[in-house]
């Protein structure tokens, strides 16, 4: 598997009907600009769609990656090593954040459990069937998995992928249950950025203390070390360096923007492996949103490199898709305005005004008086 042929296979969205979307919004009654970013939603929308008016979101999902890391043992995390099916099921059972705000915004929610590191009679068959390994290595003295299982993680994102789209879903609102991914994430971001590890070491969703931050800061460095020299390999990247679960989520982005399906990013987790996407189709980002600034330094220097802005900004870092979750109505919103605001009448010009005055003597019938006569006389 090469990624870089992705590169030939996704289109930006039409520019053509972003131009017509663009057009119909000067007509409508709101005067353009009032809106602000709402605007630019609703036009990304009608070209991502094909479709001017823009059609309403009406099936959203939201699809949760999950997976354990290694280098969690170093402390790194303010949860403990190989506690991500406790995430898993607390989401399950409706008791988490993002479990609540998917319940209250009527979204399904997706779980797949590519890299758990717990017994699978633990959860569900439907969460554990697509398990490519237990856990992943500790990237800051091994790989975090072989070649084989790299690729068998991105084939099962892009299959997942697949499954929604066919499936009908119209957005994708993407986020991932872990403990150590934000190590990880940080150090794929750090690697593709050429950032020092202090750059982009963050607090996690969780939050740690100044001592875990250094030992955090730590783990990021020294696996840095072994990431620089597979830059040129993005799969090799995340086999080095990743997780079964970014690369999972990483196969997803790429066949999510083949199948024109758009996605909402959360946190630095989602960001990560869209950089690495990026790097690999430089048009896909075109066909998502970062949902939320989630106050990881490492989301920060990913988004900017991919040119997109946040769309929220509440200090929310609980993480697990919560934040992209909570912009959902946004888009939705901004979908409704576009389609639904009624268009102004049309102006009227000279023109128009002396055909006006040129009828104001016709008949009744639409006749001219004279040819009427002319008629009635000729009987």
């Amino acid at each position: 598997m090469n990624l870089d042929d992705f590169s030939d296979l996704i289109q930006r969205p039409d520019g053509g009907v972003r131009r017509d979307a663009e057009e119909r919004r000067e007509r409508l009654t709101v005067p353009p600009g009032a809106l602000g970013r709402l605007d630019e939603l609703g036009e990304w929308l009608s070209a991502a769609q094909q479709s001017v008016p823009v059609r309403a979101v009406e099936q959203p999902r939201l699809v949760l990656f999950a997976g354990d890391h290694g280098v969690a043992e170093l402390g790194v995390s303010g949860r403990l090593a190989g506690g991500a099916h406790a995430l898993v099921r607390s989401a399950l059972d409706g008791a988490s954040p993002v479990a609540v705000l998917a319940r209250r915004f009527s979204v399904p929610m997706r779980i797949v459990d590519v890299s758990l590191d717990c017994d699978p009679e633990l959860l569900p068959e439907s969460v554990v069937r697509h398990r490519v390994r237990r856990g992943s290595g500790r990237i800051d003295v091994e790989d975090a998995m072989s070649a084989e299982e790299a690729e068998r993680a991105v084939r099962l994102g892009m299959a997942i992928a697949d499954e929604e789209a066919d499936s009908g879903t119209d957005l994708v609102v993407l986020g991932d249950l872990s403990v150590g991914g934000t190590t990880a994430a940080a150090t794929l971001v750090a690697a593709l950025c050429g950032t020092d590890a202090s750059v982009v070491t963050g607090r996690g969703g969780a939050g740690i203390d100044d001592l875990a931050w250094m030992r955090k800061c730590a783990a990021i460095r020294d696996a840095l070390r072994r990431a620089r020299p597979v830059l040129g390999d993005q799969l090799e990247l995340l086999a080095t360096s990743g997780g079964a679960d970014l690369a999972a989520m990483t196969g997803f982005l790429l066949q999510s923007a083949v199948r024109r399906m758009p996605v909402i990013l959360d946190g630095v987790v989602a960001a990560a492996c869209a950089l690495v996407a990026q790097r690999a189709a430089f048009r896909a980002p075109d066909w998502w949103l970062a949902g939320q600034a989630s106050g990881e330094p490492a989301q920060s220097k990913a988004l900017d490199r991919m040119a997109l802005t946040p769309l929220l900004d509440h200090g929310v870092t609980v993480g697990e898709g919560s934040g992209a979750l909570l912009a959902l109505p946004l888009v939705q919103a901004a979908a409704a305005l576009a389609a639904e605001l009624p268009e102004r009448e049309p102006e009227r010009t000279a023109d128009d005004e002396a055909v006006e005055d040129a009828g104001a003597g016709d008949g009744a019938d639409g006749t001219k008086p004279e040819a009427a006569t002319a008629a009635a006389d000729g009987s």
